[in-house]
């Protein structure tokens, strides 16, 4: 009875284009697999889409991810899902979070809950059968909307009227939500660039000025993954261009100094901006003339695979960029020890900082697109057989003079050479 009168409760008339819309997404992805699962469990069990995928929908956006709730807690979830042989992994079982995994696609099912207690960075939950409830703890407004399959949505915030109207509210007491998990002052900025069609609210600002600084009580990994949100060309052009929202979002990450070139360019530029991934919009938000990129990289503990990419940038740009470094053989050195990606962001990097003529670099550009990595043309076989040189560090000192001077010379290295440098 208690779940039937919650559904009226919850349930608005939808417009047709809507309601299509999720019966699509239930449709055309594994996602029915869950509800059928779910659903044929006992006369009460229900999931329900939640969140993104629902605001994303109604703001006519594409759909790229997938998130679900029930009212099962999550032992039952796993134990379903394992019965109909939908693999899963237990992502964040003690907040309620299981990830099913269907065909390529993957499904975020989070039993409803309530938050017993928090310290702004890890909640203590309570798994619940409310959806009420559920709502009640979640961030937005416009995040608090459920669908059934159906395409019924069951919206107790009005989440579906503020996203048509530009509006970001938070749930309930504003200080209490932001003190429940202060990355939602970040979240409010995204999602303020992504929806709002008017001025910030001075009132949700001053409580967010007054909370700020709890953001240092997060992980880096959280700070990273949010941040990889953000960095999106539509979201960094409207951070820029709204005055508070820069302050904010600098007060958090003070070492994105060159934030504000997103503010100004142009169509060729926007075209590379567009291309690029988060490492690379990172680079050009954080390296300067200073350490600061040192500072940056151990702040939020940027892994070492992405740390090399951002450290080569950085030490070509502190070459004091001129018209001659921007040759050949330079950038022929950097592609055969570095890789094709590392002369990309290089090129890439001077062609977005740029004032002058760019028509040189948009050359280099294309010539290294199609370029292949070059192989060595001498190995350590060949010097052993041809000039009776054993093994040892003698062979491998030679082997690297050898490399370094056919990498010099444009990948080529003559007979002449080789005899040269073997006699020495």
């Amino acid at each position: 009875m208690k779940n039937f009168l919650d559904k009226i409760f919850f349930r608005l008339n939808n417009l047709d284009y809507i309601s299509q819309k999720i019966k699509d997404l239930s449709k055309n992805t594994p996602a029915n697999k869950i509800f059928e699962a779910i659903n044929s469990y006992s006369s009460d069990s229900e999931v329900r889409f939640v969140g993104g995928c629902i605001r994303k929908i109604i703001n006519k956006e594409k759909v790229n991810d997938i998130d679900m709730a029930t009212n099962l807690d999550p032992k039952k979830v796993c134990e379903i899902l394992k019965k109909n042989n939908i693999h899963f992994h237990e992502t964040g079982v003690e907040y309620g979070t299981i990830t099913a995994l269907i065909e390529g696609y993957k499904f975020e099912i989070t039993s409803l809950r309530k938050d017993v207690s928090t310290d702004g960075r890890h909640p203590k939950v309570k798994f619940s059968k409310s959806w009420k409830e559920d709502a009640l703890r979640r961030d937005f407004t416009i995040n608090s909307i459920y669908s059934d399959k159906e395409g019924n949505l069951f919206d107790p915030f009005d989440g579906k009227k503020d996203i048509e109207n530009g509006l970001i509210n938070f749930i309930g007491d504003t200080n209490k939500r932001i003190k429940e998990d202060y990355l939602r002052i970040l979240r409010y900025l995204r999602f303020f660039a992504c929806y709002s069609k008017h001025p910030h609210n001075p009132e949700l600002i001053r409580k967010i000025k007054i909370n700020i600084g709890g953001i240092s009580k997060l992980s880096k990994e959280r700070l990273l993954d949010e941040l990889k949100k953000i960095t999106h060309m539509e979201i960094l052009e409207k951070l820029v261009t709204n005055k508070l929202s820069l302050e904010l979002f600098l007060i958090v990450f003070p070492e994105l100094k060159n934030i504000n070139i997103f503010s100004k360019l142009n169509q060729k530029k926007r075209e590379i901006i567009n291309k690029s991934d988060f490492i690379f919009l990172l680079s050009l938000m954080i390296i300067d003339e200073t350490d600061n990129t040192d500072y940056f990289i151990y702040k939020l503990n940027i892994s070492k695979k992405d740390q090399k990419r951002i450290k080569i940038i950085d030490n070509f740009f502190k070459e004091k960029i001129g018209s001659k470094t921007f040759t050949e053989d330079k950038l022929n050195r950097i592609f055969y020890y570095d890789g094709k990606q590392a002369v990309t962001d290089i090129l890439n990097f001077h062609f977005i900082n740029s004032k002058k003529n760019t028509e040189n670099i948009q050359k280099l550009l294309d010539l290294y697109k199609n370029k292949l990595a070059p192989k060595m043309p001498i190995g350590a076989e060949f010097l052993m057989k041809k000039f009776n040189i054993p093994e040892g560090k003698q062979l491998g000192i030679m082997l690297r003079i050898i490399e370094e001077e056919w990498v010099k010379n444009n990948f080529y290295i003559s007979d002449k050479q080789v005899n040269q440098i073997v006699k020495n």
